[in-house]
């Protein structure tokens, strides 16, 4: 038998088992329950085989009955096994007939179903192929040693689906397990747990039973080695290995396996993937243990998916903690490992949450001390001051009184408070990156992940690189030849590959410019319409609608929904340009992924958000010589900021991006699914239990494909962007973010147990790219609010003014109104701007001069008329000392703060050294020992079968003895 490396190509990477291989379940005293494998079985392993099964008075009449099926003309044929295994069932007491479906096993109840294939006879013109195929590709899979069993079409509640039932024995997992070094136990963990808290009786009612928390016990853990079976902990081979990974090694398989002949010489026919493309299988998933409302009333099904269900999955459990190993023995360290992100990520949410809602209340308690919010609704101050038109033709002059309201509630985020948060999301975020590391590194360890990134490099190649891949050349560190991509072609498809991603985000870019083009045109027909709108004259909303509101919901709105649009279209250019790369392995396949969707993503929502904290406003000229978006021809005026500053309407496009997308995530998540589902199981929901057999139930499930969890981590990850880029703007955001990922993390678990086939488990021993990006946001976050503090809000301007150019030389803020608008002669705006006849109000009449507008100019006939006053220099350099100075306070926290929180704690460092010093003391007094046993009995001619195997010596002596 040839060892696997998982790096050939071609169809000649699996091990072919040969009977001997597949029965010889008797190894070092152990015996094999339920488990068998194609070939001939001879009388004395099948004794053995019924061993747990049987009892001891039927044993000789049975043993008849096998002596004579199999001295039979049938013991050679590939069928033989199975027609055993149904005699034993009727010799064992199980009724087929009677035996409920809704079973994990198959009918003689006794071997697990690790996978289920499913096809539909169609009767088209290609089903001949796919006959061919499926014929040839099943082959293949009995002869790498899985064992099949099919359900007829008669069977299936739609009458035409077949199913074929997928079992791996003791020796395929054995020999998989050993290829894809998967960790299993070799000594109970002797390390004590210190980890208990003060006042630890606070957290009783947030916790989960302890048999749920932790279903396993804690081991040291070493890779696995077929050839030393007898150096781990193996108690039963059938639930040595539990079901996540028994099905990850089978699909290990399914996605090598050819369905090619032996003299075909197309080898890039390989894989279940291809199989599912091309319609020959409709659908491949591991089955779900129970269903997720009652637990099975097999003893030997755990009913992992209702306890899940039961303590997880359900709404009201959202104040207790996750079940994290449960989950990741049930579904995969992948999964596992997002949910442990998700859960921490929400916990750290809520102190960011209680300090943003603080700082919102301050706004709200110092709502009375506004001086300048004062000046403007005062009719003796802001009901004087008549401002210039904001749009050309179809804008008014309007007295800045009318912009009461919004500058009150500007002051509930542009306040004090707004600087002290800003930087405190910044320390926070780096908090919350460090203690992430420290719990992802625990959780490395706890799942068996430590060098896990290595294993995955070399093992895990994807299917499609070997196929794909021509050419192969000598590994420098294996010495072994492997498939690889030339150099010309990966930088061909690169280039290709790097065009394709910049013209989408240009076409995104273009789409946010014909946003920003719509503001600026329907700015003015709002102004012309809503000057005389019944709105205007309700009591309670009236002076709230305004034409800036009107225009920035509706924009803000339409945004949205082009993003949306983008979304769906950019998702599959993302998946074909990455599937052109063709990564290498899962991992860079999966990061590829992730950037290319991020770039997109964080352009497509955060680009509305950059125009309104750094565009708007910033550019709009003076009355008489404004600036237009493409030119004055375009007659596109640029948009000003209210007197009471752009801070406000940034908050409104936050929130209804951040807060749309959310809602709309969470509907489309939960809702979806479930419609789907109740439309596809209609018909089987008639019929009873016992008949809606178990592969059946998950075949009318939705599918969780390979980038389900991709799309969770993405919708966090752009949430994340939304509460650290632009938190300065809507202290708020925390707390929305912190009620979404309670409802997310309860939606999430509740579809995966219940509107979901069971994923593939798949290792993972990190977010992946993910915890780069987050790591890029956090340091993005501190320049985008220390620049939002600076030039967004109105903090600078306020602070120059107290200090420096209050007339009276006192601390507050009397006068500010009046010095932050400049003068402007209306005799000099050219006719092409000024308001047309019937426009103007009734009040406005020609012994009005000048208008006010928003800057910092001298006034008409001053030497230097519409220049810029020192004090706007006075201002630009203060807030440029700010960005500057609160940057590098920010950065320099941030730096001391991850210096003197180590990535890895201290009990899980001294773990990790312990085990790897117990794995080589141990193997090495397993070797000694084993060398002495083995020249006793050479010593003493007694030595008559392999130097491995002592089905003599009693469970662990030889280890008993070491210790």
């Amino acid at each position: 038998m040839h060892r696997i490396t998982g790096r050939g190509g071609g169809g000649d990477n699996l091990i072919e088992m040969s009977p001997a291989e597949s029965f010889n379940d008797d190894i070092n005293g152990y015996q094999q329950h339920g488990s068998s494998s194609t070939g001939s079985l001879q009388q004395g392993q099948l004794g053995s085989f019924l061993k747990p099964a049987v009892s001891v008075g039927s044993c000789e009449s049975i043993n008849v009955s096998l002596a004579s099926l199999a001295q039979s003309d049938h013991s050679d044929s590939p069928d033989f096994e199975g027609q055993t295994l149904e005699r034993i069932s009727s010799m064992t007491g199980i009724d087929k007939q009677h035996q409920s479906k809704d079973s994990v096993f198959f009918r003689d109840g006794l071997r697990r179903i690790d996978f289920v294939l499913s096809y539909v006879d169609d009767k088209d013109k290609d089903e001949a192929k796919k006959q061919e195929r499926r014929k040839v590709y099943e082959s293949n899979l009995t002869k790498v040693g899985l064992q099949l069993e099919t359900e007829d079409k008669s069977e299936s509640q739609d009458g035409k689906t077949y199913f074929v039932k997928v079992h791996a024995p003791w020796e395929v997992l054995a020999t998989y397990a050993d290829v894809l070094k998967i960790k299993v136990p070799f000594k109970i963990n002797d390390i004590p747990d210190n980890t208990e808290m003060p006042m630890n009786w606070l957290s009783t009612p947030f916790r989960l039973p302890e048999h749920i928390m932790h279903p396993e016990s804690d081991y040291f853990t070493a890779p696995f080695n077929k050839s030393k079976s007898d150096f781990f902990l193996i108690d039963n081979k059938d639930t040595f290995f539990p079901p996540s990974t028994r099905n990850r090694i089978v699909f290990y398989i399914l996605s090598r396996c050819s369905y090619f002949r032996d003299e075909c010489t197309d080898k890039d026919k390989k894989g279940i993937k291809r199989l599912l493309n091309n319609g020959t299988y409709t659908a491949a998933f591991p089955l779900h243990d129970c269903r997720y409302w009652i637990k099975s009333r097999d003893a030997n099904c755990e009913s992992e998916r209702n306890t899940l269900h039961k303590h997880w999955a359900r709404f009201f459990c959202f104040f207790k903690e996750q079940p994290l190993n449960l989950i990741r023995k049930y579904y995969g360290e992948k999964i596992g490992i997002y949910f442990a992100w998700l859960g921490f990520y929400t916990e750290m949410l809520l102190f960011a949450a209680i300090v943003g809602t603080i700082c919102f209340i301050y706004g709200f308690l110092t709502y009375d001390d506004n001086e300048w919010s004062k000046e403007i609704c005062s009719a003796e101050i802001g009901g004087q001051i008549i401002m210039c038109p904001l749009c050309d033709k179809k804008c008014s002059y309007w007295k800045l009184n009318t912009t009461c309201n919004s500058s009150w509630q500007s002051h509930l985020f542009d306040n004090v408070g707004t600087v002290f948060f800003a930087i405190f999301m910044g320390i926070w975020v780096t908090l919350f990156l460090e203690f992430w590391k420290r719990r992802q590194a625990r959780l490395e360890y706890e799942w068996d992940l430590v060098d896990f990134e290595e294993e995955q490099q070399q093992l895990q190649l994807r299917p499609e690189y070997e196929t794909k891949c021509t050419k192969t050349k000598m590994n420098r560190i294996t010495q072994e030849m492997e498939p690889y991509l030339p150099i010309t072609s990966k930088y061909a498809r690169l280039c290709l590959s790097g065009a394709t991603v910049v013209f989408w985000i240009s076409l995104i870019i273009a789409c946010i410019i014909g946003v920003i083009a719509y503001r600026l045109a329907v700015y003015a027909a709002f102004a012309s319409i809503m000057k005389d709108s019944p709105t205007n004259k309700l009591e309670v909303v009236g002076p709230y609608i305004t034409p800036q509101l009107a225009t920035s919901v509706t924009a803000s709105c339409i945004n949205f929904v082009i993003i949306m649009i983008l979304n769906l279209m950019y998702e599959k250019v993302a998946v074909w340009i990455t599937d052109m790369e063709i990564p290498k392995t899962h991992l860079e396949y999966e990061n590829k992924l992730t950037v290319k969707m991020f770039l997109f993503q964080f352009v497509n929502y955060y680009s509305s958000c950059f125009y309104v904290a750094f565009f708007k406003g910033k550019f709009v000229g003076y009355p008489g010589n404004y600036a237009y978006m493409f030119g004055k021809w375009s007659n596109l005026r640029n948009e000003e900021c209210d007197p009471g500053g752009c801070l406000i309407e940034l908050t409104t496009q936050l929130v209804i991006v951040m807060t749309g997308k959310q809602v709309w995530g969470n509907i489309q998540e939960a809702l979806v699914p479930w419609l789907m589902n109740w439309w596809g199981s209609r018909k089987a929901r008639n019929q009873p239990e016992s008949l809606y057999s178990r592969w059946e139930q998950d075949h009318d499930l939705q599918v969780f494909g390979p980038l389900g969890l991709f799309y969770e981590y993405l919708e966090m990850v752009i949430q994340f962007g939304f509460i650290t880029l632009f938190v300065a703007s809507f202290p708020l955001a925390p707390l929305l973010a912190l009620i979404n990922n309670i409802i997310e993390i309860r939606v999430d678990s509740w579809k995966l147990t219940t509107q979901f086939r069971r994923p593939v488990a798949s290792k993972a021993h990190s977010i992946g790219a993910w915890e780069e990006i987050l790591s890029g946001i956090a340091v993005l976050s501190v320049v985008t609010n220390a620049f939002i503090v600076a030039f967004t809000s109105d903090m600078i301007p306020r602070l120059v003014y107290m200090y420096a150019y209050n007339p009276e030389h006192e601390m507050n803020m009397k006068g500010y109104i009046n010095n932050s608008l400049s003068i402007f002669n209306i005799s000099a705006i050219p006719p092409e701007s000024r308001p047309e006849d019937g426009e103007n109000p009734a009040w406005f009449n020609s012994s009005i001069n000048t208008c006010r507008y928003r800057d910092y100019r001298y006034p008409p006939g001053h030497e230097k008329q519409y220049y810029h006053t020192m004090q706007f220099w006075h201002i630009l350099a203060a807030k440029l000392a700010f960005i500057i100075i609160m940057e590098h306070v920010v950065f320099m926290v941030k730096f001391f703060v991850a210096w003197m929180i180590p990535d890895v704690p201290s009990d899980v460092r001294a773990r990790v050294k312990r085990e790897r010093y117990l794995v080589q003391e141990y193997l090495h007094n397993y070797e000694v020992e084993k060398l002495k046993i083995q020249l006793s009995h050479h010593d003493n001619n007694e030595c008559t079968c392999e130097p491995m195997i002592y089905p003599s010596l009693p469970r662990h002596e030889v280890l008993s003895e070491c210790l």
